[in-house]
């Protein structure tokens, strides 16, 4: 059987996410866990951004569906709006955390991460959503596709970090981690939007050219 290959990716960032869920967010169902100490001043902060990342997280997989989108038209608008709703909310949030851990010892250069990273999917989700709007489906799914890559960021660098042990390198390792998945969020969405020419190009054999048969000059046919 042809294992299909959006399939495989959302299987793998399915199970990227359950990792993650448990090895850096397991602290939100563990009232004794220390990690409480750290979120604590901003709590009330984090529980907004968390409830638009889960939105975020949950829903968009399911735009993706084919079926869905063919079978249940405005569910399928519903969870969209959904999860416009819950990036435009996720990403401000995320960037102000950054900016509130500055006081708690955090460099400078983690809130310009978290700045450039909501822009990024502030941008790319308006974008998906204006081509939406306009009924421009082939750029709204290419926006959309970047969209819920920028967002995966999240999942991404802590997964990374995770499964390496490189999250006890010192900040530096952590900074560079995050930036290396956020320049590589597009790119990658990029591949994934294209697969199928891509593919094609790589697999299909390139056809010889057949030398054209050269024509012999009347004047020289008339002087044999």
């Amino acid at each position: 059987m042809k294992l299909n290959a959006k399939y495989v990716v959302f299987t793998l960032i399915g199970l990227a996410s359950v990792y993650v869920l448990y090895h850096n967010e397991r602290f939100v169902v563990e009232s004794s866990n220390p990690a409480w100490q750290h979120f604590a001043p901003f709590k009330w902060w984090l529980l907004p951004h968390a409830v638009f990342g889960t939105v975020v997280l949950l829903f968009a997989p399911f735009q993706f569906s084919n079926r869905l989108r063919q079978r249940f038209t405005k569910a399928h608008r519903v969870m969209g709006r959904l999860y416009v709703v819950g990036a435009l909310g996720l990403a401000p949030l995320g960037a102000y955390i950054q900016y509130y851990q500055e006081r708690m010892g955090a460099p400078r250069s983690f809130t310009i991460l978290g700045i450039v990273d909501a822009l990024m999917l502030i941008g790319a989700t308006l974008m998906a959503f204006l081509f939406a709007i306009k009924r421009k489906i082939n750029l709204h799914r290419q926006w959309a596709t970047r969209s819920y890559a920028i967002a995966l960021v999240f999942i991404a660098g802590r997964f990374v970090m995770g499964v390496t042990g490189w999250e006890t390198l010192g900040i530096e390792i952590v900074q560079a981690i995050i930036w290396s998945c956020l320049a590589l969020s597009v790119p990658l969405a990029d591949v994934a939007i294209h697969w199928k020419e891509l593919r094609s190009t790589v697999t299909v054999p390139v056809k010889a050219r057949v030398p054209q048969k050269q024509s012999v000059p009347e004047d020289a046919i008339r002087a044999t």
